[in-house]
């Protein structure tokens, strides 16, 4: 079907006080699993490029978001290209010619109003070629190779007053706000500030974006959901599932020579891994509203 937008797919899920899943894409297998898991369970979903891998990729995006754009037409279940922590306005004005229809711009590592002053020429350009646009206030550990910040050091929390005049003087759609997840967990042990969230939720009138959800138990994130989350960004989950389907089938099979074999291992575990995300974010949604422990 036709690709869709981020923004048209959190619409929908803010009325539906629901969550759309967005999945980080490295490789072609990323692609297809997303969307096969995706169609699995009959439900919309975002494919989302990192800046990190396109730099990857030898710098290049098109060839990753032109097999994106290309999967999303054949899907069965709407799909939408975001571009996700850009900090190169170079990369950043490639966003609307390479198909993307939103852009996380990512000036979060600087001080206050060195952030603002970013976020809001980036959201002017943005809005002018049609993009909706993600920023982040309260920066969250893990980012480029940094230890995560201490879940109660001040830069690991979004506060709430100060997020309300961030968004209104840089023009954001969404805003990414730190709870206590961190990026590139490899363990889901992170505990969320529910106190925070609900604080937020009351205080902010755009989708609110929770990164590093790989980290995140089951019960967590379907909690998050529940607080007021729209958006849920995973990437390391796809790649454990992947790096450890492909590590037993090479244990299983130590003659293997095609390459065929174990990333076919690897796309299924990452597409098991897609379905059951979407499945904990819909049960979550259909649950009442209720206040977070």
């Amino acid at each position: 079907m036709p690709l869709t937008t981020t923004g048209e797919l959190v619409g929908r899920a803010t009325a539906r006080r629901s969550a759309v899943a967005s999945f980080n894409i490295i490789t072609l297998e990323h692609i297809e699993a997303v969307v096969t898991g995706a169609e699995s369970v009959n439900a919309a979903v975002v494919l989302q490029v990192s800046e990190n891998a396109v730099t990857y990729r030898h710098g290049r995006l098109l060839p990753l978001a032109r097999a994106a754009v290309t999967a999303a037409e054949q899907a069965a279940v709407p799909v939408a290209l975001h571009l996700d922590h850009v900090r190169s306005d170079t990369l950043l004005r490639q966003a609307a010619d390479a198909g993307f229809g939103s852009v996380m711009y990512d000036a979060a590592r600087l001080p206050y109003a060195e952030n603002l002053a970013a976020t809001r020429a980036a959201v002017d350009w943005a809005h002018a070629q049609g993009l909706w646009v993600e920023a982040e206030l309260g920066e969250i550990g893990g980012k480029a190779g940094r230890p995560a910040l201490d879940a109660h050091a001040p830069g690991a929390r979004t506060d709430p007053d100060q997020a309300r005049a961030f968004v209104a003087d840089s023009g954001v759609d969404a805003l990414a706000v730190a709870i206590g997840t961190t990026h590139a967990m490899t363990t889901r042990t992170a505990t969320l500030d529910h106190g925070l969230l609900e604080r937020l939720a009351a205080t902010l009138d755009v989708p609110l974006v929770l990164h590093g959800s790989s980290g995140l138990p089951d019960g967590e994130l379907a909690a998050a959901v529940r607080g007021g989350i729209a958006k849920v960004n995973v990437g390391t989950a796809l790649n454990l599932a992947m790096t450890g389907a492909i590590r037993a089938y090479l244990t299983a099979h130590p003659e293997a020579a095609d390459s065929r074999g174990y990333l076919t291992a690897g796309r299924e575990a990452m597409s098991r891994t897609v379905a059951t995300i979407i499945g904990t974010l819909t049960s979550a949604a259909r649950a009442p509203r209720v206040n977070a422990p």
